[in-house]
């Protein structure tokens, strides 16, 4: 197993829609969050445990951890020595194309069990990976497809409609409106739970039960997710954290860490980037804009994530 904690969080050019992440860790901790992408987590060595929903679920090598947009999630090592992945989070939009293409469903589609085991399918996750860093657009392309309509065939299918709200979820969906809107001066959960007629306690419990967690869990996720849109247009991490309601940027690192895996000027600066993970923490694995493969990949860096649980 890989030692020491490594990530690299990248794009391939020829893969529009999808982000990848390689890495290995051992004492981080993802806080509970959401993506606005599906996530599919080939793991190739030791165990990962995450909560999703209610239930506390384990992946180890050979199976694939799999997560629909915005539905909350965490994650943490399984086992000592920690858990190393291969990760794919392609959009919603691609997802629901190949859906139409292959299984003829057509509207909101997911996926039904957090973990499959299907070391096959696990291996076309990792060749997405190496195709992309090979720069073989053809085979990346034809091995992210062949794997989501798989995964779909087995595990998927029509999300199902949300049962009409009630009271306390229009008040949540009210709430989170109220705090998309004053991302940078949100109220207090008082003063919010007041101005829409409730008890504090009440709009507690039904935020939870609509999101999958409190507001001001919701509050710090849809921030790093709205930096991360900041980020990916070119705007400055410590101009991006003041942006979004952070204090300043090492609020924004910490928050970023947590969720994304690595941190907020790392992210940026490899959204282009391909390579392997064994490279030096911190250093380029093959000079910044130099090709490694084909067209489309360039020189990625690796980068130490930060350590202690929580960081």
């Amino acid at each position: 197993m890989v030692t020491g904690e490594r990530a690299r969080y990248w794009q391939y050019s020829e893969l529009p829609g999808v982000d990848l992440l390689h890495a290995h860790y051992v004492r981080k901790a993802f806080a509970r969050h959401t993506h606005e992408s599906f996530v599919f987590a080939a793991i190739t060595d030791g165990v990962e445990a995450f909560h999703y929903r209610d239930d506390l679920v384990h992946a180890g090598p050979g199976q694939i951890a799999l997560v629909n947009p915005d539905t909350p999630h965490t994650g943490h090592a399984g086992v000592p020595e920690g858990w190393t992945y291969r990760t794919i989070y392609p959009d919603a939009e691609l997802i629901r194309s190949i859906a139409a293409d292959t299984i003829a469903l057509r509207g909101d589609v997911g996926f039904t069990d957090p973990v499959v085991d299907d070391p096959y399918a696990a291996q076309l996750v990792i060749g997405v990976h190496r195709a992309a860093e090979e720069g073989n657009a053809l085979a990346a392309d034809s091995l992210l497809r062949l794997v989501t309509a798989r995964m779909l065939r087995s595990h998927g299918g029509r999300i199902a409609p949300l049962a009409p709200r009630s009271a306390g979820a229009r008040n949540a969906a009210r709430a989170r409106a109220v705090l998309e809107e004053r991302m940078i001066d949100p109220p207090t959960l008082e003063r919010l739970a007041a101005d829409l007629g409730t008890s504090p306690f009440a709009l507690l419990r039904a935020f939870r039960d609509a999101y999958g967690m409190p507001p001001h869990t919701w509050l710090t996720d849809a921030r790093v997710r709205r930096a991360r849109h900041l980020l990916d247009t070119g705007t400055a991490p410590a101009e991006a954290a003041v942006t979004v309601g952070f204090t300043d940027q090492s609020h924004l690192n910490r928050h970023f860490v947590r969720s994304v895996g690595v941190p907020p000027g790392a992210y940026q600066r490899s959204r282009g980037g391909a390579g392997s993970l064994g490279g030096a923490a911190g250093t380029r694995t093959g000079g910044a804009g130099t090709r490694t493969g084909g067209a489309g990949t360039r020189g990625a860096r690796t980068y130490k994530t930060a350590g202690g649980r929580g960081t």
